[in-house]
């Protein structure tokens, strides 16, 4: 899309409507806040010739120059959207304001940059500090994806000087999730409501107004908002008081004034206009406010996001030893968010599912998410918003550190939980397969290659948030987690308010290891693994007691080692600095001994051993698996999946790491498993492997599914967090596997609740597999009232079980029906669009049917969800995972050839991915399939879990 100075036909519409509205507006803002940019500015003296030609046009690269830094804006906004429409009201989503910005001028120049984005500029002017207006040359609009406005003055600017910036502007507000956005939903079940949100990260602050748009250039902000009599305006700071009231062209408007912001980067602002209720309590110096619907917070859905807040804010306070520099935080469930959450300095965004809570609806993995999501946002306060990192290259100083610090938030919200051994499935299980690609990219990439808004929304991904928080839990252990809790503390201390880098991190962590008297050192330690991407595979022979390492793709130079003998735990530091082998004696097992390395998981690397002390490890976890760590039961199987996929090991012995546990039945391991069989399943779901795979699957799971029979048929949940899980995957393991005990009690329960929906009998936790699976064996007239049911619920976590199990279904026309629900708005809000054609992919029978309809929808979907973060690369991601065969790696270079960069935006480094994932898919299915079938074949017949 063309950059410029532009106006839709839908805002030439809107702007035609209220022009009345917009000059009453204007003139009244003139009165209000003395802005004289009618009048004719006094033309200064002429300024004798620059001695010191000036470089002139663009920039060299797409970044700010940085010869002028912005101190602090005055920002007054006013959106004209009706919050409720009537047959005479004449609903309008446009919206004006203006901007002053500040800037020092470091070095002398005659031109200025900002961004700016789809906003018609209406009036320009820049003063020095004693008001002097300087000349206008010219001003572009530069057409090279920079999003730059160009100012040429007739003078140069002096430095050091301080000079100001004065924008007036329009704009228009899409429901496209970013910028200045609106939002539509329902109120009491049938009355139709509108609201203003916004979501500027990573560079949308230039949607809503002119601005030096990148993260290191922070200011303070004066923040005015002008919006309709009747409705709330929030921001990242306080009001300064209750709104003032002014007539406009016959008509109320409030005017919101905020009080400064402390400084901060422009992607952390935020902007809602409302009708909706606070829950609000008061934490010490900071008053905490939840938002939401009225009716949500009447039903008390905001009351457990409230009660926890304080405590995860309290816990982070007391670690980090720096006290939450705000006196209020707002967190506000919005009905239609493309994330899960924005950490906006004083006012978190959310997906409502996110934030609200219904005892008896939710579940308790609802309830688990929102403790999550909250702890990772609140950790944000300190590491991003206190401390940001200089450019978006080093994004994982945010997103690692929240995901990696929210594990402490979470176990304050409730220690039963025990979630930190989760981490191990939740994100370094799952961002290995990523990082195992050869198009998996560094954590601190190279500053210039991340330039664009499409480059910079690639690194939203699990890379940066996984690996990012599995290298810091690393590195916490090597270093002992109080000499990293003290790091962290002057690193805080050092750039609050400002910005850093990697480098600036591991200089204050250094600084704690010296002090403590340790010998770590810790650049040297982790520079590859923040700069390379990739990670090692460590192999021990334990009959010699050598051990190398190898690339699993890329080259690493260090490791971290913890180590089990037989039943002795042994823990210290080992640097393995060249590649091996090199004989060390702590690797040569005595006797039938076997070796454990990597206890707990700690290390961001996969370990393989000699076959011998593979075999003493399976004769193990068969004879007394509880001898071997909970994590690392689940650890070896992942290994060992990993590392046949890779032609370390045989695939039968990774097959074998899976009989012993009809003998367990904790969470970790047996979701280690069918992780890693889901594979299989995508490999082989359409081939005659499949028969014998389910056959096994349905013998291992009945153990399983009978240990937790009795709370399944009474809808009751074991006490234990993990037992929970290791419930769900009971049920959901054996009914897909057609496991007759579990198919008829589900027909049974889905009927009851298809027959009478007011009592639901089903236990929340239990719903989203039974609604399932309930679909999958059911007909149109079951779907259809499972389809009225997600239409009428008003509860976001029940509304989002039934969403999923919709997609359930094995009826070929009802799913392409399902699909195209997904372009009309009314049936499935944008935010859930990309995660339902996924929902259908992952059903065999939806997989080419989604794959097609991507296809065919592309430059639609392009268009519509190009901008939001992670959407098109996890949709790529998404409908590809089942692709092994030549035909289907041909589609993808098809289509690789039809749509280049500018229209896949943040999907391009997906599509490389599944090209070289399909690529690999193609030779394993090829090298194994017949391995695989004759080892499945090969195990004892089953039972009949009658």
């Amino acid at each position: 899309m063309s950059q410029g100075i532009f106006i839709s036909k839908a805002l030439a519409v809107a702007t035609a409507v209220v022009t009345l509205s917009a000059v009453g507006s204007v003139i009244a803002m003139i009165t209000l806040f003395q802005i004289q940019i009618d009048l004719r500015p006094p033309v200064p003296p002429p300024t004798p010739p620059l001695t010191t030609p000036e470089a002139t046009g663009p920039p060299p690269n797409l970044r700010l120059p940085t010869n002028l830094v912005p101190e602090e804006y005055k920002v007054f906004l006013q959106p004209y959207l009706y919050v409720e429409v009537t047959n005479v009201t004449n609903q309008t989503f446009a919206f004006s304001g203006n901007s002053t910005v500040k800037f020092h001028c470091v070095k002398a120049t005659s031109r200025i940059f900002v961004h700016c984005k789809d906003l018609n500029v209406t009036a320009m002017q820049v003063t020095d500090v004693n008001g002097t207006v300087l000349r206008i040359k010219e001003k572009t609009f530069l057409d090279d994806g920079s999003n730059f406005l160009e100012i040429v003055l007739r003078e140069r600017m002096k430095a050091p000087g301080t000079y100001s910036l004065y924008t007036a502007f329009e704009g228009e507000m899409l429901d496209d999730l970013a910028g200045l956005y609106v939002s539509q939903y329902q109120e009491n079940e049938d009355e139709k409501r509108f609201m203003v949100a916004s979501q500027m990260q990573p560079t949308d602050a230039r949607k809503v107004f002119p601005c030096f748009d990148e993260p290191a250039m922070k200011a303070v902000f004066h923040i005015t908002i002008i919006h309709r009599a009747g409705t709330t305006a929030l921001s990242n700071s306080k009001a300064t008081g209750s709104p003032i009231t002014e007539e406009i062209d016959g008509e109320t408007w409030y005017i919101t004034e905020f009080h400064p912001t402390k400084k901060m980067s422009t992607y952390l602002l935020a902007f809602v206009v409302c009708t909706f209720d606070p829950k609000e309590t008061t934490y010490l110096r900071t008053a905490i406010r939840t938002w939401a619907r009225p009716e949500a917070i009447e039903a008390g859905h905001a009351d457990y996001a409230q009660a926890i807040t304080g405590d995860i804010l309290a816990a982070y306070e007391k670690v980090f030893q720096i006290n939450y520099p705000l006196s209020k935080l707002d967190q506000i469930a919005l009905p239609d968010f493309a994330a899960g959450a924005m950490e906006n300095w004083g006012l978190i965004t959310y997906r409502e599912t996110a934030l609200l809570y219904e005892e008896g609806v939710s579940s308790t993995f609802n309830q688990q998410w929102i403790a999550t999501v909250i702890a990772h946002e609140l950790a944000h306060q300190w590491f991003g918003n206190l401390v940001t990192m200089k450019w978006w290259n080093d994004l994982w100083l945010n997103e690692g550190f929240a995901t990696y610090i929210s594990y402490l938030g979470v176990d304050k919200a409730n220690p039963t939980w025990n979630t930190k051994d989760l981490m191990v499935l939740n994100d370094i299980q799952s961002v290995f397969q990523v990082d195992a690609l050869a198009t998996s990219h560094p954590l601190s990439s190279r500053e210039e290659d991340v330039q664009t808004p499409a480059e910079i929304g690639q690194l939203f991904d699990s890379i940066t948030y996984s690996k990012g928080a599995a290298v810091l839990r690393m590195l916490s252990d090597y270093i002992s987690d109080d000499v990293f809790i003290e790091g962290l503390r002057t690193y805080l201390k050092a750039h609050e308010y400002g910005n850093a880098d990697y480098k600036d991190l591991w200089s204050h962590l250094q600084q704690a290891v010296d002090s403590n008297q340790g010998r770590q050192k810790v650049a040297e330690v982790m520079k590859t693994w923040t700069e390379q991407m990739g990670y090692p595979v460590i192999t021990i022979n334990t009959t010699t007691g050598t051990v190398a390492q190898q690339h699993f793709l890329l080259n690493q130079t260090s490791h971290y080692k913890v180590m089990k003998t037989g039943g002795k735990v042994e823990k210290e530091p080992d640097l393995l600095t060249v590649k091996g082998p090199v004989s060390k004696t702590i690797y040569k097992a005595q006797g039938d001994d076997w070796i454990l390395a990597n206890v707990n998981c700690t290390g961001y690397f996969r370990v393989n051993y000699n076959p011998e002390n593979w075999q003493r490890l399976l004769q193990q976890l068969n004879d007394s698996h509880s001898d071997i760590p909970l994590i690392n039961r689940g650890q070896l199987i992942d290994d060992a999946f990993n590392l046949a996929r890779a032609k370390y090991i045989n695939v039968t012995l990774a097959l074998n790491t899976t009989k012993y546990l009809s003998n367990d039945v904790e969470y970790i391991p047996w979701e280690s498993a069918l992780r890693n069989l889901d594979y299989f399943i995508l490999m082989f779901d359409r081939s005659e492997v499949y028969g014998p795979m389910k056959a096994y699957l349905r013998n291992q799971v009945t153990p399983l599914y009978d240990y937790f029979e009795n709370d399944t048929l009474s809808s009751t949940v074991p006490t234990s967090y993990t037992a929970q899980h290791s419930q769900i995957n009971a049920i959901s393991v054996a009914c897909s596997n057609d496991l007759p005990k579990c198919t008829e009690m589900v027909k049974r329960v889905f009927a009851e609740w298809i027959d009478d929906p007011v009592n639901n009998t089903i236990h929340p936790n239990l719903r989203s597999a039974i609604y399932c699976n309930g679909i999958a064996t059911a007909g149109e007239e079951e779907w259809e009232i499972v389809w009225q049911r997600y239409q009428d619920a008003t509860i976001a976590t029940e509304k989002d079980k039934l969403r999923y199990a919709l997609s359930c279904s094995k009826d070929i026309w009802i799913l392409s029906r399902y699909l195209s629900y997904t372009l009309d708005p009314d049936k499935i809000r944008k935010m859930d669009a990309v995660s339902t054609i996924n929902y259908i992919a992952r059903n065999v029978a939806g997989q080419s049917l989604a794959w097609d309809f991507v296809q065919s929808q592309w430059s639609y979907i392009s268009e519509e969800y190009g901008g939001g973060i992670m959407s098109l690369g996890s949709l790529i991601d998404g409908v590809t995972q089942r692709f092994s065969t030549e035909f289907e790696l041909q589609q993808l270079r098809q289509f690789q050839k039809e749509h280049p960069e500018d229209t896949l935006s943040s999907g391009t480094r997906a599509l490389q991915q599944a090209i070289e994932r399909t690529q690999a898919n193609i030779k394993w299915v090829k090298e194994n399939k017949q391995t695989v079938l004759d080892w499945f074949r090969g195990q004892p017949a089953e039972s009949q879990g009658l």
